[in-house]
């Protein structure tokens, strides 16, 4: 099943936040890491900021939370994780459907740039690479990261993106 994730689970959510992204040390630059990957009160902005978390449940367990943060002209999908044992079994998809499902604005997603596997999941389901110039004016404009962080990163964008562009 997949919900809003409730106000009393974010522990539960962070925790597979914390554990999934385990996958990015060593992977990603050394000063990009910190442990936890992602602390409580960073999950809490995140939600302050208007990103709306989903989670799927099954048998009463969440496994897996993925965010949706619309804004004036995009939505951005945030913060997608799934437990690692419960991993390749469709569960990031079908949260990436629902979260997509009635969304009319373009849709723009964030990784890093080594996270092959999380770019290649966002491929599977559509999103294509922008060039490195949009990359750094989107991230700069629809995120707030670091300079590091913007440099070591990669944004995807739906097929409605994409012709967005081409009808500027």
């Amino acid at each position: 099943m997949i919900r809003p994730l409730r106000n009393d689970e974010v522990d539960p959510a962070l925790a597979i936040i914390n554990e999934a992204a385990r996958a990015y040390q060593g992977v990603i630059p050394a000063d990009c890491w910190c442990e936890p990957y992602m602390p409580e009160e960073e999950l809490r902005a995140e939600i302050a900021a208007g990103i709306d978390f989903w989670a799927y449940e099954a048998n009463g367990a969440i496994l897996g939370v993925m965010g949706r943060q619309p804004l004036a002209e995009v939505t951005l999908i945030r913060h997608a994780y799934v437990s690692p044992a419960a991993q390749q079994q469709g569960i990031g998809a079908q949260l990436l459907g629902h979260l997509l499902s009635g969304v009319r604005a373009p849709v723009l997603v964030g990784t890093w740039a080594a996270a092959w596997w999380a770019i290649r999941f966002y491929e599977k389901h559509g999103f294509k690479l922008v060039t490195p110039a949009e990359k750094n004016r989107l991230l700069r404009r629809y995120w707030t990261i670091s300079d590091r962080q913007v440099e070591t990163s990669v944004v995807l964008g739906d097929e409605r993106w994409f012709a967005s562009l081409l009808a500027m």
